[in-house]
């Protein structure tokens, strides 16, 4: 378990120290939270990098610095995780733009995120509390309810309508509109925790789009 940012700070370090080129790390799960203390405790640091270059090159120096590789278990199911490395407490979970099933770090997602280090070949980006909302619809990990419940939650509201577009322009950008409905049940046990969520009309609609498609292509 990590539970301050500053650890991270260290392996970030010792990630930098080791590179020869540049590599930009997209943080996009409780660490993200952890930074802006919305979570005391994270298990899991979940990595997304952009290009295929840049997951062989840290791959292979997280194992020169004796992580261990581990298979996702059950509960990654939905998720397409690249690989999962484990160096006593340090969970790293390593994506290549693929987070999801059909969701993926977008140009819009590169744009919201924020840049808080800047290493001499390492550069660190925390994605925004709306990206970090939705992928956490998409798992089904313990505790993504609760966080998803204090993004929410937090003092400045979450930007609604970004989230909306963004499910919109993952639609597009994968052609695969199955996990709206995964997005559609989340939120549905979201409501149900007593949050109340502006975009749900839409999420419903694109959710009977689905399903109207399904069935026109299943019984045509």
């Amino acid at each position: 378990m990590i539970s301050k940012f500053d650890q991270l700070n260290l392996f970030f370090d010792e990630i930098d120290r080791n590179l020869s080129e540049t590599v930009d790390f997209y943080i996009i799960g409780g660490a993200m939270l952890l930074y802006h203390g919305m979570k005391t405790v994270t298990k899991d640091i979940d990595i997304i990098v952009d290009s295929q270059k840049e997951f062989l090159v840290i791959q292979h120096l997280l194992k020169k610095l004796k992580f261990i590789t581990k298979l996702p278990t059950l509960e990654y199911q939905k998720v397409d995780l690249s690989q999962i490395f484990i160096r006593e407490d340090f969970r790293i979970d390593l994506f290549h733009k693929i987070v999801c099933k059909g969701f993926q770090l977008s140009n819009t997602m590169k744009k919201r995120a924020l840049k808080i280090k800047e290493y001499q070949h390492l550069n660190i980006f925390l994605c925004s509390h709306e990206d970090v909302f939705l992928f956490k619809t998409f798992t089904e990990r313990s505790g993504d309810i609760t966080d998803c419940l204090a993004l929410a939650r937090k003092q400045k509201p979450l930007d609604w309508v970004a989230i909306l577009e963004e499910i919109k322009n993952q639609i597009n950008i994968s052609g695969n509109t199955i996990w709206v409905t995964w997005i559609g049940e989340r939120l549905d046990i979201l409501e149900e925790n007593g949050l109340e969520i502006p975009i749900m009309k839409d999420i419903d609609k694109l959710r009977e789009e689905y399903y109207e498609d399904y069935e026109k292509k299943h019984h045509s």
